[in-house]
């Protein structure tokens, strides 16, 4: 390799956040595994394993996975495309399924597969997933707390955390119980007020837990957006993709270690380390656009809600403006899979401000400056999540736009 290589491969390498006061470095895009390429139904491995090589050429060393990904086959796969690189170049993060445990003997069963499938020897991060009211409890009556400690002890795990669908007061008392190394949380800039992220964000940075987000683009949702707000982003900057400014919005939050973008194509790839090479924080002006952005989305979704929030308080105690934020993406749903985020979205709103408390009262109405019949879109918010509960606990595996 010439001296101009080897000066051209350090500029093209993709920002760096450090780990707390250690040497670990990790880099600010992660690599997520959970919407890679398909073909006939399976991981299209030849086209994912050049995927997994231009982001590890570029410093995207950071991998997520989860036991349930692509059926299982996520985990076997980053196993093939990572055997070829040493193991300490990359890092690895996995996953306990906290739903399909069934006994506490269960909890050592699926981590000796994980590692078996990953042929990763340890996991740099491991994660209880998909933490809510209902599994928390799950993983106490398990103790997979003390079973993953044994692991850290047995020098299998490096660090400790979770990955979190549930509303702030349980992850506030989640994340209190155990000194946990890493959380990982759904933040965007849509879900930023609709969804309360910041709430959960700001507990976490106060309690001086490291963030990694999910769903930066809110499942390609963020890069599908109609030809009056292309035209905003495209007048303040002609140059930058959709894709760029949601990821720039997390990546510029001081405490976001990481942003996962599960890319399906090298396109993607490619262009998100565009991005992070070098990461640019977002200026005030570059915050203005995004908040104009939103303004006229919100105009154009099927429920107009501006979110003025002249509706509340509510006699019920219905926190109305984000319950139409979730009835919102309900209608919006192109994929069967997409149900189970919006029922994950609405699960973070507390039981007492969900719109089964609703008792149709119409005071709303009466003060919603758009005259939105807000009891009717309550009623069907509730009517369409019906039964969550029994939702298939399995995410998407095929998406065809960024993450």
């Amino acid at each position: 390799m010439t001296r101009n290589q080897k000066e051209k491969k350090s500029v093209n390498q993709v920002s760096r956040n450090r780990y707390h006061d250690t040497e670990v470095t990790l880099p600010m895009l992660g690599f997520g595994a959970m919407r890679l390429p398909e073909k006939e139904g399976k991981i299209d491995r030849v086209a994912a394993q050049k995927m997994v090589d231009d982001a590890m050429a570029c410093g995207v060393n950071y991998f997520d996975t989860a036991y349930m990904y692509h059926d299982g086959e996520s985990e076997a796969f980053l196993g093939e495309a990572l055997a070829k690189y040493p193991r300490e170049s990359f890092y690895l993060t996995d996953k306990m399924p906290i739903i399909m445990l069934a006994s506490e003997a269960d909890n050592e069963r699926i981590f000796n597969e994980q590692l078996e499938r990953t042929r990763a020897g340890y996991f740099d991060f491991y994660l209880m997933h998909w933490l809510n009211d209902s599994h928390w409890e799950m993983a106490k009556r398990f103790r997979t707390w003390e079973f993953m400690k044994r692991m850290q002890a047995e020098g299998k795990i490096r660090r400790l955390g979770f990955s979190f669908h549930g509303d702030a007061a349980k992850l506030k008392e989640i994340a209190e119980t155990h000194p946990w190394d890493l959380v990982q949380i759904q933040l965007n800039y849509l879900d930023w007020e609709d969804c309360h992220a910041c709430e959960q964000y700001e507990i976490l940075t106060n309690l001086g837990i490291p963030v990694a987000v999910m769903e930066p683009l809110k499942g390609g949702t963020l890069t599908r957006l109609g030809d009056e707000i292309r035209g905003i982003f495209m007048k303040a900057n002609p140059n930058a993709g959709l894709a760029s400014w949601g990821l720039r919005y997390v990546a510029s939050l001081p405490n976001v270690l990481v942003t996962l973008s599960g890319m399906s194509s090298r396109e993607q790839v490619e262009e998100n380390i565009r991005t992070f090479t070098p990461m640019e924080p977002l200026t005030d002006a570059e915050r203005e656009t995004i908040s104009e952005a939103l303004a006229v989305y919100r105009r154009s979704i099927p429920i107009p809600c501006t979110n003025c929030h002249y509706c509340v308080p509510c006699p019920a105690g219905v926190d109305i403006p984000r319950n139409l934020a979730i009835a919102n993406q309900l209608k919006a749903i192109t994929h069967p899979f997409d149900k189970l985020t919006v029922r994950n979205n609405y699960v973070t709103i507390p039981l007492a401000e969900q719109a089964t408390s609703c008792v149709t009262c119409g005071i709303c109405q009466t003060r919603c400056p758009q005259q939105i019949d807000i009891p009717k879109h309550l009623k069907e918010l509730t009517e369409g999540l019906e039964g969550w509960e029994k939702a298939l606990p399995l995410p998407p595996t095929v998406e065809t736009t960024n993450h």
